[in-house]
């Protein structure tokens, strides 16, 4: 019996089919974008004051918990994310001289003169090392909305523009002025297991 030859495909043009679709989901497909958190480092001691002890008040130091299980709790209470961003601004501002909240100074500022600000106020920001990444990125934007809507009604009442509108170039003085009012001080210790 004679055998039967089998066909053979043309496989000739099966790299550049199988490398044309691969152009064509790379190119048709979206990449998401990592958008990271904007901070500015403080600038490293000198050599001198590295083993010098930071005396801060209890008052002037705003304590935020987040635990394992995305419980936020500020001050020793429990809060919804939702109260942090206005709980936070009274902090900084201080409107109405609470003893129990930061100590004012009264500060000479360009633009502003004589200012009664809370110079020596501290944010300290603890995670369980369980919290959830999405938790972790609320409360941090809740934090720095605080700073940016207290910067944005000041910027408003004194000049009729928001704070990022200002140029960096031309109106450097008073983004300088503005930071000295507002300054961003928001302490980050390392994860631990906070909620036990």
């Amino acid at each position: 019996m004679a055998r039967r030859q089998l066909q053979e495909i043309n496989a000739g043009s099966m790299a550049d089919i199988a490398f044309l679709l691969l152009i064509f989901f790379l190119v048709s497909t979206t990449m998401d974008t990592d958008s990271g958190i904007l901070r500015r480092l403080p600038p490293m001691p000198e050599e001198e004051t590295k083993d010098e002890q930071v005396d801060v008040k209890e008052r002037n130091i705003f304590v935020v918990l987040v635990n394992r299980n995305d419980q936020l709790l500020v001050e020793g209470e429990l809060m919804n994310i939702k109260d942090l961003r206005e709980a936070t601004k009274e902090f900084i501002v201080n409107p109405n001289d609470d003893p129990d909240l930061p100590a004012k100074e009264i500060v000479d500022v360009k633009y502003f003169g004589p200012v009664e600000i809370t110079k020596k106020h501290v944010i300290s920001l603890q995670n369980d090392r369980g919290t959830s990444y999405e938790m972790y990125i609320a409360v941090q934007n809740e934090l720095v909305a605080a700073y940016s809507e207290l910067r944005d009604e000041l910027c408003m009442k004194k000049w009729g523009k928001k704070f990022d509108d200002l140029d960096s170039e031309k109106d450097e003085d008073k983004i300088e002025a503005v930071e000295t009012i507002y300054d961003r001080k928001i302490s980050e210790a390392e994860p631990r297991n906070v909620g036990g």
